[in-house]
């Protein structure tokens, strides 16, 4: 058994279109799909990269998930991000 977390670009019904897609791939057990963070964690006995490969398939944007989304992640959600700024005002 092993658990693939990926970072799925979803917009609107992209989320059906994804469950459908790895409903598909015969090993998977369980789809958990976090919209907010565009994360999904897939668990099952497959292999990550064939995952990674039905997903771009049907048109998806999808990576392996890496430390880089989580501190970004994190970063928009505390609002520390600090995007633009003139004279102390932030802009997002």
């Amino acid at each position: 058994m092993e658990t693939v977390e990926l970072k799925v670009e979803m917009v609107g019904i992209h989320e059906k279109r994804l469950r459908k897609c790895l409903s598909k791939i015969k090993g998977i057990e369980k789809v958990e799909v976090e919209v907010y963070s565009q994360k999904v964690v897939v668990t099952g006995c497959v292999h990550k990269n064939k995952i990674l490969k039905a997903l771009r398939r049907v048109g998806l944007k999808a990576e392996f998930w890496s430390a880089q989304n989580e501190i970004l992640l994190n970063a928009y959600a505390s609002g520390s991000y600090g995007g633009p700024r003139i004279n102390n005002f932030s802009f997002f």
